[in-house]
């Protein structure tokens, strides 16, 4: 998801009040507008006022500053979607320059809001205050030099990756022999030939390398502005937007692991089984761990295009939905259609008309741009749209409908203050989405016409919860290791010159999961994964997939189903709608264990994962009794490293 921290592009504004702007930040200037026009540039709040500040003036600032952000991140929005749909030069510097504006904008004001600290707010600006500070996912330093230099890397790497092609090693000045990652995807998803895999695999890795030193340098960067905020780098402020402190944020994630990760180690020894069967001893990986272009996806964080090979039962009630998708020639609209009627029958609105005539749907010929599957509101106004490069596969299925959550969360709270206009969390986000695809159901694709009939028997649902654990749960490792190694490139406690060192102990040690080749720091594939140069915090999808299944649980409670919880589909449920409206309806304005109790749900809980794969854990045990699996180490997560 992208919600597009869009910016300005006007020089640096940054208009906190007309006639109590001079209260509320001291300009660097001799004086202030006090006819409604542009304040004068602040570099710095001046010496603290006498007076102290009264309720009054903090409606007025929250106000102001309310009617500030709208503007800024509009326009940078409409700048960042102008750029990620027409990859030019030009386009990039607009991007960059929009977000040196907002950036510079949240630090001061966030810095200004510091005169109300002493000052009992009421709830609703207490907690604008404290989202006002987290505000920036890259905080703007205080140089304005630095500023337009983190501005400037950040849409050079973001560029960069929807540029990057996929060139073979062997001939790489030759552009014919050069891919895009669609295509060394489908490679990679499709043939089962080892060398073939890896070509494929080090084709696209080998262009993370280009990136590593802008990304060098963009960290140290961004800690110049997360200092600036009090913070210690940028991972603590990433771990501090959860109502709770950032080492117990960590404590709460290693929990979480833990209750789910028995269930992990049995889908890889599973997996590296019949891996090995397939590809013999001498390519598998050492100490049970597996190589990672083995596993169907480039960056090995699900497992979905290995089900032919893993299925338990062959034939015994199989989802071949991709097939189906691909034999109707189903094109990218109705694949969205088939999502937006997922949102409909539970009572929500259609998408707007505005969304099927700005939206991206389809890889344009004409331009380059950035693929990766994104939802906006870029006018913060209900001016819903999607980016991405929809083909007729199950996987684009799940992912529409994924997107399409961001858009109808945007949807239900786009009338709140603009800093209550985000998730409870962002795993609340990402959850969303993920939580109607797990109600796709047999008896759905039917429905759809996906399925000419529904399977039944208890083959066919272990059969079915290995393709969808194949997504999920094999998922969560990588969830965690990606924030985990960038929490430690933040701090320093790892080097520039250990960064893919790092990123492959990570690797080993959370999943299990190894290079197929010796990968040094000549490389940097981190890089090669869009979160990290595209600098998206990633914590938030590994609470997605725990929160999915709460969500699930809940709006299947809420549905009146009976039964086991994975034969639950609550389409077409409208007391499910109504209470998954109320919820997404209070976006940030309140805590997020809040927004959790209105579905009934207390704290996050792993519990409801190990409730919905129960017969397929059943079967992986069974599947495993008598081999020697390597399960991978716990986590290296510590909350002593990563805040008090």
């Amino acid at each position: 998801m992208r919600r597009t921290f869009a910016s300005g592009f006007a020089a640096l504004v940054l208009a906190l009040a007309a006639t109590a702007s001079c209260r509320f930040i001291e300009p660097a200037a001799p004086s202030c507008s006090v006819d409604g026009g542009a304040p004068a540039y602040v570099t710095r709040p001046g010496p603290p006022l006498e007076a102290g500040p009264s309720l009054a003036e903090a409606r007025a600032f929250f106000a102001k500053v309310d009617t500030d952000l709208r503007r800024l991140w509009v326009a940078r929005d409409r700048a960042s979607w102008s750029n990620q749909t027409n990859l030019t030069d030009d386009t990039d510097a607009l991007a960059a320059d929009a977000e040196s504006a907002t950036a510079a904008y949240v630090l001061e004001a966030a810095r200004a809001s510091r005169r109300f600290d002493g000052l009992a707010l009421p709830p609703e600006l207490a907690r604008q205050k404290e989202l006002l500070r987290l505000a920036q996912t890259v905080p703007a330093p205080d140089d304005e030099a630095a500023r337009a230099e983190l501005a400037r890397l950040g849409a050079s790497m973001a560029s960069a990756y929807g540029k990057a092609k996929a060139c073979d090693a062997r001939d790489p000045q030759n552009a014919s022999r050069c891919r895009t990652l669609q295509e060394v995807s489908r490679t990679l998803a499709k043939s089962r030939d080892y060398d073939v895999q890896l070509e494929a695999w080090k084709s696209w890795h080998d262009t993370g390398a280009s990136i590593r030193a802008n990304y060098t340098r963009w960290a140290e960067v961004a800690n110049q502005g997360a200092r600036a905020l009090g913070f210690a780098d940028v991972g603590e402020l990433w771990r501090s937007g959860y109502d709770m402190s950032a080492g117990d944020l960590v404590r709460e994630v290693h929990r979480l692991w833990a209750e789910v990760k028995p269930l992990y180690d049995e889908l890889h020894c599973y997996t590296h089984g019949r891996l090995e069967a397939r590809y013999g001893k001498e390519k598998m990986g050492a100490h049970g761990r597996i190589p990672a272009h083995l596993l169907g996806n480039m960056w090995a964080q699900e497992w979905t295009n290995l089900y032919p090979m893993l299925e338990p039962y062959p034939g015994a009630g199989s989802l071949d939905v991709s097939k189906r998708l691909a034999d109707r020639k189903t094109s990218a609209v109705q694949m969205v259609k088939y999502g937006e009627s997922f949102f409909t029958s539970l009572g929500f609105d259609p998408l707007p008309a505005t969304f099927w005539e700005r939206s991206m749907l389809s890889r344009p010929r004409d331009r380059e741009v950035v693929c990766h599957a994104s939802a906006w509101d870029v006018t913060w106004s209900d001016d819903l749209r999607i980016k991405m490069c929809i083909e007729p596969t199950e996987e684009d299925f799940v992912t529409v409908h994924h997107e399409l959550g961001h858009n109808y969360y945007f949807h239900q709270y786009h009338t709140l203050p603009m800093l209550f206009q985000s998730g409870a969390n962002d795993g609340f986000h990402e959850g969303i989405g993920d939580t109607l695809a797990l109600s796709i159901t047999p008896s759905y694709l039917k429905k759809l016409g996906l399925l000419d009939a529904v399977p039944s028997g208890d083959k066919m649902v272990v059969n079915q919860q290995l393709k969808t654990a194949l997504q999920r749960v094999a998922f969560l490792p990588f969830g965690l290791l990606i924030d985990e190694w960038r929490w430690k490139v933040f701090s320093g406690e790892v080097k520039p010159e250990h960064m893919n060192a790092a990123w492959w102990a990570l690797r080993r040690e959370i999943q299990g999961v190894e290079p197929p080749v010796e990968r040094g720091e000549d490389q940097f594939d981190p890089g090669a994964k869009y979160h990290v140069p595209g600098a998206t915090p990633y914590l938030r999808y590994f609470l997605s997939h725990v929160y999915q299944f709460q969500f699930y649980r809940a709006l299947c409670r809420e549905a009146g189903h009976q039964g086991p919880l994975h034969t639950c589909s609550f389409e077409g449920s409208k007391p499910a709608g109504e209470k998954l409206k109320a919820m997404l309806s209070l976006g940030a304005s309140k805590p997020w264990q809040e927004a959790m109790a209105l579905l009934g749900e207390r704290g996050a809980d792993a519990s409801a994962i190990l409730e919905y794969f129960a017969p397929l854990r059943s079967y992986l045990q069974r599947a495993n009794a008598g081999k020697s699996c390597a399960a991978p180490a716990v986590t290296s997560l510590s909350a002593e490293k990563h805040g008090k």
